[in-house]
């Protein structure tokens, strides 16, 4: 079994419940700053869903930066996406200092899936 695949099936499952969350259950209770808050932690998180599939069959062929991209991104999901929910759900921004450093996350994520490539 390939635990990174499945990881990032059940993350692209999650963000795709969240979207449409948003877009059903909290577009009629949100101001369009928070709906959009939502919405961009949604789409990075969905995003990065797909990213965590690619670096995981990339994984499998024995590319060992890809394995890490896949833990850089799903802590990017947790920290970027995760305070960003957090932010519009809980009406409280005290994880958005979390939101940079998932984001930093993500781009050191594409760096070691990119490194993947010569490995």
């Amino acid at each position: 079994m390939n635990v990174w695949l499945l990881l990032g099936a059940i993350s692209g499952f999650l963000a795709v419940a969240a979207g449409a969350f948003g877009a059903h259950a909290l577009q009629s209770r949100l101001d369009a700053g928070s709906l959009s808050i939502f919405q961009t932690a949604a789409h990075y998180h969905l995003v990065h869903s797909v990213a965590i599939v690619g670096a995981a069959l990339a994984a499998a062929q024995g590319r060992k930066p890809a394995a890490i991209a896949v833990l850089l991104f799903t802590a990017g999901i947790v920290l970027f996406s995760g305070s960003l929910y957090y932010l519009v759900l809980a009406r409280s921004d005290a994880l958005v200092l979390l939101t940079p450093i998932g984001g930093l996350l993500f781009l050191a994520g594409w760096a070691a899936l990119a490194f993947a490539a010569f490995a």
